[in-house]
């Protein structure tokens, strides 16, 4: 499987485009998996938690004479990704990126981490109980992880 290019840690930290992460004693240097975040409107306190993959895999026919198809991982749209809330992503419109925090929670390493901790932030502040919180479904497929230690 062909990997994604492993950046130099001498080039200084990830690039995260208009994410911001408060953990300064972190540098990530790779590319990581995905991330759970929180989107705040500045003007009505409104949030969104939702999660982001920051690879995927890309799945190409097999060569010629060969039968297995090739794997490769790629990074995707994250930095500009706003969020898969349509009432959301109107507001940002309406009101200007620069109206909205982005923020990064918490740095995940599969998607199964990744939808485990998504519900959890969710279910623990009642995103969808209540009226500050753009939320509109919890969308639960979980399956077990291990955390490598």
């Amino acid at each position: 499987m062909k990997q994604l290019q492993k950046k130099d840690p001498a080039d200084g930290p990830l690039d995260l485009g208009h994410w911001a992460y408060s953990d300064e004693s972190l540098v990530v240097c790779d590319v990581p998996f995905g991330f759970i975040y929180q989107i705040e409107n500045k003007l009505t306190g409104r949030k969104y938690i939702g999660k982001k993959q920051c690879q995927t895999i890309l799945k190409r026919k097999a060569l010629k004479g060969k039968t297995r198809k090739r794997h490769e991982i790629a990074e995707t749209d994250w930095k500009s990704y706003t969020s898969s809330s349509r009432e959301l992503n109107e507001d940002i419109i309406k009101y200007g990126k620069e109206n909205f925090t982005f923020s990064i929670l918490k740095w995940c390493d599969s998607k199964a981490e990744l939808g485990y901790y998504e519900i959890k932030l969710q279910l623990e502040v009642d995103a969808l109980l209540r009226d500050d919180y753009y939320n509109g479904i919890i969308n639960c497929r979980l399956r077990t992880f291990r955390k490598k230690s």
